[in-house]
């Protein structure tokens, strides 16, 4: 049975209860973190834990914890739960008032939650076979470098992805690729990898950090710039990545071919680094 932490407490998930009157349930208000976990050891805490105090600072949210007590209720959280790769989830919420008030409270206590699932990654025939995509207009707030529990719109957008048989939707704005509706999406054109700038228009990923300082230690060409929406529709690679997914190839967009339809060169070398690094630094903590 999966354990979780609430507001001080350990206990099975299925106990945990949280109050009607919460503002992360009635707003949306509130933060969120997903940490990835392996052989125990969650990669780039500190990264996560800071990310997290970026976001509550950005929405006027007082951080309940210290970045080592973030740290010791992280680590106790993997210790009390069986597997050996994990997904930590993260999430603090302004809290519980005594009314439904759209202004911030003057007095409460944040709601401080975190369980821990499975870490699954995409089985074989997705990374030999690459996967399918929809596209469609970035509709979110401006506020998409902040991770906040208000994610009805990711949910509709990737919704849009599922009716339609495909595993994620590519999201451009004013003509401008942005990023997926939980990924972050890169392409290549005539050997470089080109992949958005971070702005407040997008997530600042920490696999996307990754695949950039992959690209820097192998040498590979890459850009960090605006790209065009007719320039990922004519792209000869495009992948997705995240923690889960990692670096997973996009072989049809709307129903057409990327590239040759087939996962391309510079993907599948760019996914042998990500594992030979997940294999002797992310395991080692």
């Amino acid at each position: 049975m999966s354990l979780c932490y609430l507001n001080g407490r350990y206990q099975p998930l299925d106990e945990a209860r949280v109050s009607p009157m919460d503002r992360g349930f009635l707003f949306g208000d509130g933060a969120y973190e997903v940490i990835p976990v392996y052989s125990r050891h969650p990669f780039r805490l500190e990264e996560h834990v800071a990310r997290l105090e970026s976001t509550l600072a950005s929405i006027r949210l007082p951080n309940p914890h210290r970045p080592d007590e973030w740290a010791a209720i992280i680590r106790e959280v993997i210790d009390r739960n069986v597997w050996e790769d994990q997904s930590v989830y993260l999430q603090v919420s302004r809290g519980a008032d005594d009314k439904r008030n759209h202004a911030f409270p003057k007095v409460v206590r944040p709601t401080v939650f975190l369980m821990s699932e499975q870490l699954i990654t995409p089985p074989d025939y997705q990374r030999e076979e690459g996967v399918a995509c929809v596209s469609a207009a970035d509709f979110r707030w401006l506020r998409c470098d902040l991770k906040t529990v208000a994610l009805l719109a990711n949910c509709l957008l990737r919704q849009h992805a599922i009716d339609q048989g495909c595993v994620e939707t590519v999201l451009f704005r004013d003509g401008f690729l942005t990023e997926g509706s939980s990924s972050n999406i890169f392409m290549v054109k005539d050997g470089v990898v080109l992949t958005p700038p971070k702005s407040h228009l997008m997530l600042p990923g920490i696999t996307y950090d990754v695949v950039l300082e992959l690209a820097v230690s192998h040498g590979l060409k890459h850009e960090v710039r605006e790209i065009l929406e007719d320039e990922v529709r004519h792209a000869d690679e495009l992948w997705m990545t995240s923690s889960t997914k990692e670096v997973l190839p996009i072989t049809r967009l709307d129903d057409k071919a990327v590239g040759n339809g087939r996962p391309g060169p510079l993907g599948q070398q760019m996914y042998a680094w990500y594992q030979d690094f997940k294999n002797t630094v992310m395991r080692s903590g």
